[in-house]
């Protein structure tokens, strides 16, 4: 999936227009690779459109992951992309959603993997069995 086609999916899931839709994704990716390794941070970004990678990449001394709870996570994108707690959950949903057709289900499944139980609500649209997935 190219980068693109990556922000075109979370506007159109999150009814927004194509800037709030980069906010979002940012704000949720970031926050994103806090939550996980260093080295699944790692296996990540190399799956995701390349202006994505980087935001995905941790720091060199990053390997150990940040552990604080959904709400939490919610919070920080809120904060990051500068919108209201539910836009952020929606905006959320939506990213996870395009990250899992944008990358193997294997890799979906290990970033999922190091993510506690109340992370469910917010991702439970990309683990449906109706979620597509697409490689590209």
């Amino acid at each position: 999936m190219n980068y693109d086609t990556f922000i075109d999916q979370v506007a159109r899931r999150t009814h927004v227009a194509s800037a709030q839709a980069v906010d979002l994704t940012r704000g949720t990716l970031a926050t994103l690779a806090e939550r996980l390794t260093g080295g699944e941070a790692l296996d990540l970004a190399a799956q995701l459109p390349p202006p994505l990678q980087a935001i995905v990449r941790p720091l060199p001394a990053a390997e150990a992951a940040d552990r604080f709870d959904a709400a939490e996570f919610i919070r920080r994108v809120a904060a990051r992309a500068g919108v209201d707690e539910q836009l952020a959950r929606n905006g959320v949903r939506a990213v996870f959603t395009t990250v899992r057709e944008a990358v193997t289900g294997g890799e979906f499944d290990e970033v999922m993997a190091q993510m506690p139980r109340d992370y469910r609500e917010m991702v439970e649209p990309a683990l449906a069995p109706g979620a597509t997935r697409r490689h590209g």
